[in-house]
Parts: structure tokens; sequence; C-alpha cells
């Protein structure tokens, strides 16, 4: 029992964070009809400004990681996507695939290509005691923060006249503006929560893996896009079920295939993830903006 309550608790961690991951990207696709692969490159800046601000008192160092990665989003949106904001889709899928790569290529000119180790929060490597299971206290946090920061975004969404504005243009972005929603504040406030979500991808990512690299970014955006993609492009609460969907799939695939296959967990994954979308094209769940972008 000691040993399944581990591997749910594993699972339950890693498709957490993947789901923060996917919220991001599901956040800027709801408002904009975009899919943000630059967004991968947010969290790795989220995570090489937490080794420039290592000095700093952790709370200080969380707060400025923040800070820098919700600047750098604000900055893209304003100086990279609004001016083609018109432009067609494809448009604006490869000026974000182009902002991917200068900013991680920039960041290989200046630091190098080499990944970079970094040890922060190491109490948060201690293991908890609880009755006869002993728990990592960075699979608590990082649950725990997924939790609260999916409360707080909802009752945002939900309850708040600004997140009401938002959850409109969602669903029809030109009427929302008819009816007097500030469009460009709305795009910019997305933006701006797209970049947290990404700095505290980068803070939970780094602490769990202990290494930061130009591409470090790539492979968590792919996966948040997966995952949006299976819980419905347009649907945030399926893209948050899409992420814990593909984070339990990925634990589960690592614990119950035979050790000679292991190493081929990626290739089953994906394969279970064709399956399920030609099963049901439109995702987990159905899509809720139909509208697309004009």
């Amino acid at each position: 029992m000691s040993i399944l309550f581990q591997y749910i608790l594993d699972a339950i961690s890693v498709g957490s964070l993947y789901a923060l991951a996917a919220l991001g990207i599901g956040l800027i696709f709801g408002i904009m009809r975009l899919i943000n692969f630059a967004h991968g490159e947010f969290i790795m800046v989220g995570g090489y400004s937490l080794l420039m601000l290592s000095s700093l008192w952790s709370p200080f160092m969380i707060i400025g990681s923040c800070f820098i990665v919700i600047i750098l989003a604000i900055f893209a949106e304003k100086f990279a996507f609004k001016p083609i904001r018109t432009a067609d889709p494809a448009t604006m899928l490869v000026t974000s695939v182009a902002l991917s790569f200068f900013i991680q290529n920039l960041f290989v000119m200046i630091v190098g290509a080499r990944p970079k180790g970094i040890n922060i929060f190491p109490r948060l490597m201690k293991h908890v005691s609880f009755a006869e299971y002993r728990i990592p206290g960075l699979h608590i946090v990082t649950i725990a923060v997924t939790c609260i920061l999916l409360i707080i975004l909802a009752f945002f969404l939900k309850r708040t006249n600004f997140g009401i504005q938002m959850r409109a243009a969602a669903e029809d972005f030109e009427t929302a503006r008819y009816l007097g929603v500030r469009a460009n504040l709305v795009i910019s406030v997305s933006f701006a929560l797209s970049g947290l979500l990404a700095a505290i991808v980068a803070i939970l990512s780094v602490a769990q893996t202990g290494t930061l690299s130009p591409r470090m970014g790539v492979q968590l955006v792919i996966i948040a896009f997966i995952s949006t993609i299976i819980g419905g492009m347009g649907s945030l609460s399926g893209a948050v079920l899409g992420g814990f969907f593909v984070g339990i799939l990925i634990v589960t695939l690592q614990v119950v295939l035979p050790e000679e296959i292991r190493a081929f967990w990626k290739a089953f994954v994906f394969g279970i993830i064709i399956l399920v979308l030609l099963m049901r094209p439109q995702g987990l769940f159905r899509i809720g903006a139909k509208e697309e972008r004009v």
C-alpha cells in the first residue's frame, strides 16, 4: 500500500506541474486563438532568473523571478503579437515559434548550451513522515501550490468583474469588444497571468530537477500543448484536467511497463494520446470558445 500511495502521489505531483503549464497556454489560446510556443522560453527565463537572484532571501527570489517573467510576457505581447493581432492564425503561430527560437538562442549565446546545476529550497528535498508513509516535501508543496493557484484563478475568473470580461472574450472576442470589454487590457492581463504561471512552473521544475538549460522549457511546453488538446482547445478546465491526465499517464507507464521497454515510455504515451484523439477528436471536454478571433 505504501508503494501504491507513493506512485499516486508522484502522479498527482507530475500532473500538477503539467496542469499549470497547460493552463498558461490555454489562457492565451482562449483569448487570442494563439498557441504560444514561446511559453516554454518564459519557463526557461524563470529558471535562469532564479540563478541570477539566488543570493536573495527565498521569498524575494520567488517574487523577483515571477516579476521578470511577467514583464517578459507583457513585452512579448506588446512588441511581438500586438502588431500582428489581426493577421491570420498561421502568421501568429510562426511568430510565436520565431520568438521561442530567438529567446532560446539568445540565452545560448549568453549562458552557453550546457546545463547548469542549481540547488534551491534544499529543505523541500526532505521527506515528511505520515504514519507508515514517507512523503517528499516537494510533492506536498507542488500539489498545494497548484491547488491554491487553481482556486484563486477560478475565483478571479468567475467572481471578479475583470475575470468575467476575460471569460466573455474567450467565448466570443469580437462580441465582447462591442459590449465594452477592454480588449487590449484583457490580452495584456492574460499574458501577465500566463507569465506568472510560467514562473511558478519554472520554480517547481528547477526545485525537482536541480538543473537549468536553454531548452528546459521545450519538453514542458510540448506536453502542455498536448494536454490542452486532450482537454479540449479553448477549455481552461479541460487544459488543467488534460495536464493531470498526461502526468498520471506518464507515471503509470513508467511503473507498469516491463523494464526492458521502459526506456520507450514516451512512444507509449504518444500512442495512447493518439488513440484518445482518434476516439474523441474534440478532446475530453467540448470546446467552450467556438468563435475564431477576427
